[in-house]
């Protein structure tokens, strides 16, 4: 049997997610956002990232067993995860993943809230940060509010740490989580793997 082509290539979608983090640095440098990454040393901020990763991972993954409507909800999201997790190779998956730590984390955190953060309160910068990290990843009311929720935990972070690496961490580190346990365990997820 012929393996299945994603329905976006591999290339284009590395370059849509290459471009975020390009679209963030550039908005960083031409705005002068100060970008806060000297609250933590590199291993502790890695250290902290994969570990929130792998809480907040948790915390999804006990909210999306719940039976009831946050789990019918969710049913059709986490079906076309699935299938964008099995049309990409696992190094597409990885960088992919990276890419969006990385580049996510310069626009929402380091441009968006960073931005906001000098001419508004922080809280209703990371709020408003958090919202627009929502609508972007929007697929349904309620993945919106896990993402939004996400969002918030990520730019709370950030403000109280002042370490943009360990965000970019968590985040990359949960992608890659979310995507190999969505494609290795879809039975989990009540998605029917064929």
């Amino acid at each position: 049997m012929a393996a299945r082509r994603p329905k976006i290539s591999s290339r284009a979608a590395l370059v849509f997610q290459g471009g975020i983090g390009v679209l963030g640095l550039v908005a960083i440098l031409l705005f002068g956002i100060p970008v806060r990454n000297d609250g933590l040393g590199v291993g502790a901020a890695i250290l902290w990232g994969l570990a929130g990763s792998v809480a907040t991972y948790g915390v999804i993954m006990a909210l999306s067993w719940l039976p009831g409507l946050l789990r019918r909800s969710l049913e059709s999201q986490l079906e076309l995860l699935h299938r964008f997790a099995r049309d990409y190779s696992w190094p597409t998956l990885v960088t992919l993943s990276v890419l969006a730590g990385v580049g996510e984390e310069l626009l929402f955190r380091g441009a968006i809230q960073g931005w906001l953060a000098q001419h508004l309160d922080e809280s209703l910068a990371i709020i408003a940060a958090s919202l627009l990290f929502g609508l972007v990843h929007y697929l349904s009311f309620t993945y919106f509010m896990l993402a939004t929720g996400l969002g918030l935990v990520l730019g709370a972070t950030y403000a109280l740490t002042d370490s943009l690496l360990l965000v970019m961490v968590w985040h990359a580190a949960y992608d890659m989580l979310a995507l190999y346990c969505l494609r290795r365990f879809p039975q989990w997820f009540g998605v029917h793997s064929g």
